[in-house]
Parts: structure tokens; C-alpha cells; sequence
């Protein structure tokens, strides 16, 4: 092949970008450089064939040092030889069957190529690190008189979570070297092992061939790929390819196949297998500087001296929770300043010369606890906490997000005052009274206490004071319990009495106890033993404004739902366990994305009203939500919502369907009421010029709502069609340009909830203003053997019909899960001196991995990450 070459000119004194032409005749290949001082990086690969179709091949990133001053020509033959082997791949016209691949060595791990590319890994970088004496140990473990059963294999080689697939791996193994028996050595499985953890990239892929290649004939048949097809969907749990793999086979054969031969040769596998790991490794090269310098930024080094240490963690802490900091520190205060009060002036009165510094205690905790029972009932009072954060500019000084973690700190307040209240009471104020004297009775407790003195103990415990006290502390107690994590989430072994106890039932009917509470303390406050004075008694001057704010929020959100049903317009049961109600929006409800509201469902129970994320953007004319179905309550409504419905029609989604077109049919429906909105942490997002979404499974719920409000928003300004009121209003506050929303989850059928939503962001979303990521984490992370068939398939499906295999969406899915960090790095390249709102939705156990992350990039980048969880 002959060349010509052409420079440009150098961008700076150390790195320049070089650009040269492989042409012959009608065949050309384009290749741009990037000179880094002694390193040459293939910046891209532009290649055209025979026949007039052209191709762009990705670029490869691929550092070549130069050996004894071999110079910018001897690096160019390198890269030459390189495209020599892409380029005489598959030529048009070129009719010469290959010579079979069994019988051509295929040791190319030192090639450019293969450096950039992850390849296929049958063990994960952790196995291949505990090195042979651990797998040796796990032999001798599972070993029988010397020899390792099939079936234990995997096991031992620490591939495991796909027994049928680690089977054909041995079978792959044992035939290319003739082994027949269904057991091995020990010196067996060490050979086994050294192929498997080999890092050359064209050893693993002769694996991955044999291992297809039922009758090692070096040709792959249609029923072969079917069956290795069949099987690498069954090990990642996709049942959609499983119900069609006939189809998908048929794809993989008129892509590897084009010739019509009937079989595919290692040649064919080898381009395709390639061609998604090459677009891996462009994403990486866009911003490898970048991202250099980024992980640099993070990775300081340690501070030797723990004094500044110390400061700086302060500071970093300061800076991440000061609203909440001021707001406890000012609770704290007040406690301490009423305790402090009520002791001293307990310490002056005539009962202290008798009860001592035990009295003083508990009026000192009564006090802090007539505070804490008013205010604990604030951050609960959900329209007014609503109001304060959408209409006021609180938000600034004041966590609202926090509202309910406030509301949990001070109900083990509430607890602790108690505790200060009751124990001096029990166990030293009543037994000093009854051994005190009757002439230091008659001085000091006389005039409290009445005449004739308290017999005994129980004389305290059958009294009003005692009665009251005892109500109010086993109401407490019982509240408390059912509160907890653990019962109300279910998470107590299946079948024990607690397990039966335990839920959100429970929880919500223990919690509405605190009705006889109230009234309970409130009459415990008026019988008191030592002030009988009425302007003494402030337990109802305490609760007087938190409880008219309370009784007045219960009011206006009874009348406000009106005990009138919503009008359903469509109902939709998704896999996953998950149903989607659509429902007309009642006149006057306002909300903002990311919002919540109350659902009740008289005919399950007419008391329970359980809270759910808004689905639905406020620029659409009707209210949806999506619930994922785990809890009594949630089967309940899904049980008898499922009896309307009916198996979708071709075009739609769901397992169970029923679209209500006319309001005649409505009454075919349960009744519903809901009451609403309520303010969210993620209804802030306009505030922010990057959106970093973060959902898991159904969390997703408040981020699509964003991105469907986004999308909105977006689509009227550049059609034109916002008023002039709406554009002035969005032009001032709303502060979104750039969106990035993740969306993990573990099935494949999750991906229907929102199939709709992702197909009008890919097709309306020209200026690419919101990027879409879908992990399944049920697939094998890409470079993992058992999804590499899957990958293949992934790219030619979007290639040719546009459609992922795995979502049925137009954007492609991401397998297993991802790298966090890498996902912060990529943003904070990407939007340098900017605000980034991050707002997640899932489980707690990635919480503080999120919020670590968020400080680490806000402290050490010049992009500032705000974290928002989603509580409710």
C-alpha cells in the first residue's frame, strides 16, 4: 500500500496533531494523530471500502514509545502495519475463503489494538489477583480423592453466578486438549486457569470460539450461535432475547455471515466482538487529559500533621451541613436554657429540701419535654413546610429537605426529657417522700402532698399524675417501636410474631396513637404535686399554636381531597411488580416536578393515605404515578386494579392494560382520593445549571417527572409556543442547560415503565440537552465473557433497527453497574465554574457513597455538586 503524508501544523510547542492518507485507487484509510513529546495517540481512524460504503471506525487510543530514535517515520510504519490488518479484514469483491483460524496463531496482545481494548475476561481482575495458591486452596477444598467434578469447577476458579455457562467453558477447555472425563487434575485445573486468566485478548477470544464451536471444525453454524445465544441470555437473565432469539440469531448470521456460506469463521466474530469495546475506548480518549488531571485534583496527598488534618475536615463539614448545624445548635440552646431554668428554680423551692437534686431533674426534663411534644409536630405539617419552601426564600437558611430527620431528632427529644421526667421520679422522689419524717413531711411537703401523708408506693401510681403518666409512656413506647426501620420496612425474619406485627400498617396506626397522647398530656400537665398554681401550668401554652397549625392542616387536607374520587383515564401493570395509574387533573392542582402526593383507596381502607411521587410533568394535562407494588396495601390496590385490566394490545406496553376513553366507563374503577402536592428535595432543580439524576429502580419516579418537565420546557421555547408571562418567568429562574440522568436497574422488564419517555427524549431532544444512561444490572459488565455475545447483539439491533435489545427503547443500556466516580469525573469535566443539583432517588445504601463523592468533587474541582436524597 502506498502512502502519502501530510502535517498540519504543531497546536503547541509539545503536542500537535498529525494527519495522513493511505490511499489506493478507490480505497483510502484516514488517519489523525496526536504527538505527545515521544508518544503517538491515534485520534481517529476514517477507512472507506471498496463498493462505496463508508465507514468511520472509531478512534483507538494507543500510546507508542519510540525505541533507539526511530523517529516520527518508524511510529507512522507502525501505525501503517496496524491498518494493514483492519483494513484487509473484509474487502468488497475479495471472494478467497480465509484459511481456518484453528490453524493460524493468533497472538496479538501486544498489538495497539489490543492494549485499548478491555477484551473478553472469563475471571474478573479480583480472582486473577488472589493468583493460583487460592484457587489451589478452594481445589483442595472441593476436590475428591485428588480430582475436581465438573460441576464444581466454577467454584473453584472463582467464576461463579452462571453454572450452565461455566460448564461450556470447561467443555470448550477440555475438548480443544482431548479431555473427555467430566473431572480433573489438579495440574488440569491450573492449565484450565492459566489459559483463562491469559490477558492477550486474541487468547480469550479463542476460548470464547472453542467454546461455540461444539465440533471444533473452526466454523461457528446458525444453531451453534443459537445455542451459545440462548444460553448467555439465560446467564443475564434477559427473557426478552430468550423470546426471540431466533430472530436475533438470524441478525448475528446476516451480519458475520454476509457471504451466505453458513457459518461464521473467527475473523467475523473477531470484528464485531471488537467494534463495541473500540467505542468504550473513544469515550475514554475524549477527555483523558482531563480526566488525568481530575483524578490528580483527587488523590492529594496526606497531611502528616493531624491538627490540620483535623481543621480541614471541620471546615469541608461546616461547609456541607451549616444549615443544619445552626438549626440543631439553636434547638440544643433552647433545651438547655429551659433544663437550666426549671433546675434552678426547683433548687430554691421547699420540695428540694426533701427530694433534692431528683426533682430538679425531672421539672428540668418536663420542661424540655413540653417543648419538644410542640414542636415536633412542625416538620410533619406538610402544607405549611410546602408553602415555606415554594413561596418564601427560607429554603436558603433552613433545611427543608431535612424536614423529617428533624422531625425523628426531636422525637428522641421527646425521649430523653421523659427519661429525666419519670426515672428521678420513680426511683428517688416517691421513696424520699415516703421514708422522710413526719415532722420534715409536715414542713416541706405538706402544702403539696395534702394531709394524710402518701401511705405507700402505690398511692403515687393510682393517682392522676400516675395514671396519665403511665398512659402517655406506653403509647410512647409502642409509637417508638413500630417507628423503627426495621419494623416498618419488614426487614425482621419471615414467619416470627414481630415479622406479623411489622409494616406500614402498623406503623401508621401506632403513630396515630399519639391522639390520646396529646390529650393525655395535656391533662398530665394540669394535675401537678407541687405547683397547683394555674399560671404555673404551661403544658397547654406550649402546645396551643403547634396543635391549632396541626388540627388545621388535617382539616384543610380533608377538605382539599373532598373525599371526591379522582377520574382514571388509564391504568397500566408493568413487570417488576409495578402499576401505573393515569388520571385526570382536578382544577386547581398546581405542582412542580418532583413533587409528592397522598393516595387513599377507600375500598382497601378508608383511614390509610400513603405517599407518591408525581410521574407526570406539570405541562401535561393529567396526573400519573407509578408504584411499585410490595407492602399489603400496594398488593391490595394492584390486585383489584388488575381485575379491570386486560392484555394490551399490539403497540403497547405493560402485561395488563385498560384505557378508559369515555367518563360513562369510569365507575369501572375503584374509587380513588388523593391530596396534594407536597414539597420534595427534587422540586428545587430548576435552581441548578447541570442536573445530575440518580435513580434505582422505582426511584426513577421524581427524575422522570424532571426530565419530562425539561423536555417540555425545552420543546415550548424553541417552538415558540410559551407565553410571554411563562418565558419572562422561566428566563429568571429557570436555570437548567444540561442534563445526566442515570437510571439503574436490576430486571430488564423495569425498563417498560418509562419506555415512552425515553423514546421522546431520543426523538425530540435534538441539541442533546439530556443524556440518557440505563444500566441493567443483571447483565455481566461489559468485557465479561458472558455478555459479550449480548454486547454484539446490542450494537448490530441499534445499528440496524435503531432499538436496544435489552430496554426496547432508543437508548442504548449500559450493563451492570456503574462507576460512580467516573460518572462525577465525566460531569465535572464537562461543566467547569458550574452548580450541579444532584437529586437521588433508591435505596440507602448508596447514599453515602453519592454524598461522599459530591463533597469530594465540590472541595477539590472548580464544580460545585449540591446532594439532595429524596425522603418521604
Amino acid at each position: 500500500m502506498e502512502s502519502g503524508y501530510r502535517s498540519d501544523e504543531p497546536a503547541s510547542k509539545n503536542t500537535s496533531k498529525r494527519r495522513t492518507h493511505f490511499s489506493d485507487k478507490d480505497e483510502y484509510v484516514e488517519v489523525t494523530l496526536d504527538l505527545h513529546g515521544d508518544n503517538v495517540a491515534i485520534h481517529g481512524v476514517d477507512r472507506a471500502l471498496l463498493g462505496g460504503s463508508y465507514v468511520q471506525a472509531p478512534p483507538t487510543t494507543s500510546d507508542m514509545h519510540s525505541g533507539d530514535g526511530g523517529g516520527l517515520a518508524s511510529k507512522l510504519k507502525q501505525v501503517g502495519s496496524e491498518l494493514k490488518k483492519i483494513t484487509s479484514t473484509k474487502r468488497g469483491g475479495d471472494m478467497t475463503p480465509h484459511p481456518p483460524p484453528l490453524q493460524r496463531k493468533l497472538d496479538r496482545s501486544m498489538t495497539t489494538a489490543a492494549k485499548a481494548l478491555k477484551g473478553i475476561q472469563f475471571l474478573s481482575d479480583n480472582m486473577v489477583t488472589q493468583g493460583w495458591p487460592e484457587v489451589e486452596k478452594r481445589f483442595e477444598k472441593l476436590s475428591v480423592d485428588g480430582v475436581l467434578l465438573r460441576s464444581r469447577f466454577g467454584q473453584c476458579i472463582g467464576m461463579t453466578g452462571s453454572d450452565e455457562f461455566t460448564g461450556q467453558v470447561f467443555d470448550a477447555l477440555a475438548r480443544r486438549r482431548g479431555i473427555t472425563a467430566q473431572l480433573l487434575t489438579k495440574d488440569q485445573v491450573r492449565e484450565f486457569w492459566q489459559q483463562l486468566m491469559d490477558r492477550g485478548f486474541d487468547s480469550r477470544l479463542q476460548t470464547f470460539f472453542d467454546m461455540v464451536d461444539k465440533n471444533a471444525d473452526g466454523r461457528i453454524t446458525e444453531e451453534e450461535v443459537k445455542e451459545i445465544l440462548t444460553l448467555t441470555a439465560s446467564a443475564n437473565k434477559l427473557t426478552k432475547i430468550l423470546e426471540r432469539v431466533d430472530e436475533y440469531t438470524a441478525l448475528i448470521m446476516e451480519e458475520l455471515d454476509p457471504n451466505h456460506l453458513g457459518y461464521i469463521e473467527l475473523d467475523n466474530l473477531e470484528m464485531l466482538l471488537l467494534q463495541p469495546q473500540a467505542q468504550t475506548a473513544m469515550l475514554a480518549h475524549n477527555s483523558s487529559n482531563l480526566s488525568q488531571l481530575i483524578s490528580q485534583k483527587l488523590v492529594p496527598s496526606r497531611d502528616r500533621n493531624p491538627f490540620r488534618r483535623l481543621w480541614k475536615w471541620l471546615r469541608y463539614f461546616m461547609e456541607d451541613n451549616w444549615k443544619r448545624i445552626w438549626v440543631m445548635a439553636l434547638w440544643l440552646t433552647v433545651c438547655a436554657i429551659l433544663f437550666t431554668w426549671k433546675f434552678i428554680e426547683y433548687k430554691h423551692n421547699d420540695a428540694f429540701q426533701v427530694m433534692g437534686y431528683c426533682v430538679s431533674t425531672a421539672k428540668g426534663g418536663a420542661e424540655t419535654t413540653k417543648l419538644n411534644m410542640a414542636i415536633v409536630l412542625l416538620p410533619v405539617c406538610r402544607n405549611i413546610v410546602t408553602w415555606l419552601r415554594s413561596k418564601t426564600k427560607l429554603g436558603a437558611i433552613l433545611p427543608f429537605n431535612d424536614n423529617l430527620n428533624f422531625h425523628k431528632v426531636i422525637a428522641w427529644g421527646v425521649a430523653v426529657g421523659a427519661g429525666l421526667h419519670i426515672i428521678p421520679h420513680l426511683v428517688c422522689d416517691f421513696p424520699r417522700i415516703l421514708h422522710e419524717t413526719d415532722q420534715e413531711y409536715h414542713d416541706y411537703l405538706e402544702k403539696f402532698f395534702g394531709v394524710p401523708r402518701p401511705p405507700n408506693y402505690w398511692w403515687f401510681v393510682k393517682g392522676v399524675e400516675g395514671v396519665t403518666g403511665l398512659i402517655i409512656t406506653i403509647l410512647m413506647v409502642i409509637a417508638y417501636i413500630f417507628a423503627q426501620p426495621w419494623f416498618r420496612r419488614s426487614k425482621m425474619r419471615d414467619g416470627s410474631m414481630l415479622w406479623k406485627l411489622s409494616g406500614f400498617n402498623t406503623f401508621w396506626y401506632s403513630h396515630h396513637l399519639f391522639i390520646i397522647v396529646y390529650i393525655t398530656f395535656i391533662w398530665h400537665g394540669q394535675a401537678l404535686y407541687i405547683n397547683r398554681k394555674f399560671r404555673n401550668k404551661t403544658t397547654w401554652m406550649y402546645l396551643l399554636i403547634p396543635l391549632i397549625l396541626y388540627v388545621g392542616e388535617r382539616i384543610l387536607r380533608a377538605l382539599r381531597s373532598g373525599y371526591k374520587p379522582v377520574r382514571i383515564q388509564k391504568v397500566a401493570v408493568y413487570p417488576g411488580n409495578v402499576i401505573a395509574i393515569y388520571m385526570h387533573k382536578p382544577h386547581n392542582f398546581k405542582y412542580k416536578s418532583g413533587q409528592y402526593m397522598f393516595v387513599n383507596c377507600p375500598p382497601i381502607s378508608p383511614f390509610e393515605w400513603h405517599p407518591f411521587t408525581i410521574t407526570s410533568a406539570p405541562g401535561e394535562d393529567y396526573l400519573s404515578m407509578h408504584i411499585r407494588c410490595r407492602g399489603d396495601w400496594t398488593s391490595s390496590l394492584k390486585g383489584i386494579f388488575s381485575e379491570k385490566c386486560q392484555p394490551p394490545a399490539a403497540g403497547q406496553s405493560g402485561l395488563l392494560r385498560a384505557d378508559v376513553m369515555t367518563t360513562e366507563r369510569t365507575a369501572v374503577f375503584p374509587k380513588l382520593l388523593i391530596d396534594g402536592p407536597y414539597g420534595a428535595p427534587a422540586q428545587d432543580y430548576w435552581k441548578y445549571n447541570v442536573l445530575l439524576l440518580i435513580g434505582l429502580g422505582i426511584g426513577a419516579t421524581p427524575l422522570i417527572s424532571i426530565v419530562k418537565d425539561v423536555l417540555y420546557n425545552m420543546q415550548k421555547q424553541k417552538d415558540g409556543t410559551m407565553s410571554l408571562a411563562e418565558l419572562g418567568k422561566k428566563t429568571n429562574t429557570f436555570m437548567t442547560e444540561r442534563v445526566y440522568f442515570y437510571w439503574v436497574t436490576r430486571e430488564e422488564g423495569s425498563f417498560e415503565w418509562f419506555r415512552g419517555v425515553m423514546n421522546d427524549v431520543a426523538e425530540k431532544d435534538k441539541d442533546g440537552v439530556i443524556e440518557l444512561h440505563n444500566h441493567c444490572t443483571s447483565v455481566y459488565e461489559e468485557g465479561d465473557a458472558r455478555s459479550a455475545l449480548i454486547i454484539m447483539l446490542q450494537a448490530l439491533n441499534h445499528a440496524k433497527h435503531g432499538v436496544d435489545i435489552v430496554s426496547g427503547t432508543r437508548v442504548k443500556t449500559h450493563f451492570a453497574r456503574p462507576n460512580w466516580r467516573t460518572v462525577f469525573k465525566h460531569v465535572a469535566v464537562n461543566h467547569e465554574e458550574q452548580r450541579v443539583g444532584v437529586f437521588y432517588c433508591g435505596d440507602q445504601t448508596l447514599t453515602p457513597e453519592l454524598r461522599k463523592l459530591s463533597q469530594d468533587f465540590t472541595h477539590k474541582t472548580s464544580t460545585k455538586f449540591s446532594f439532595h436524597k429524596e425522603n418521604f
